[in-house]
């Protein structure tokens, strides 16, 4: 099990990675971040309107799924945005250099740093 900072820590080992953040989407308050290049804090309120907004489409929808992780591809990043399935109402926010940065290498990194979390 790894704690907050060394979950950051570890999300920066990637090629390309920019910035992580991890995020409590019921508050919208950003608990921890690493790296610069983003304004992690405008960021994270942002990304928790994403992340509400597509619950509730899934639930007026009837869907009973879970959200594995929201992908946002911009011409020059990658921004990867993972509800925790172990931590109810945190996310992590990711952000990489699509130039240099292998989305399904990123995509399974955040997956490993999210099921090792702890708060």
């Amino acid at each position: 099990m790894a704690n907050l900072n060394e979950s950051l820590q570890d999300l920066m080992t990637l090629d390309g990675a920019v910035c992580a953040a991890v995020v409590d989407y019921n508050s919208g308050m950003m608990l921890g971040s690493i790296g610069s290049g983003v304004d992690l804090e405008l960021a994270a309120a942002g990304n928790t309107e994403v992340v509400r907004a597509k619950m509730k489409t899934m639930k007026a929808l009837g869907l009973t799924d879970s959200i594995e992780d929201i992908l946002i591809t911009l011409g020059k990043q990658y921004h990867i945005i993972r509800p925790s399935a172990k931590l109810a109402g945190i996310f992590i926010y990711y952000v990489l250099d699509s130039g240099r940065a292998n989305l399904a290498l990123a995509r399974r990194k955040v997956s490993d740093v999210e099921s090792k979390m702890t708060m």
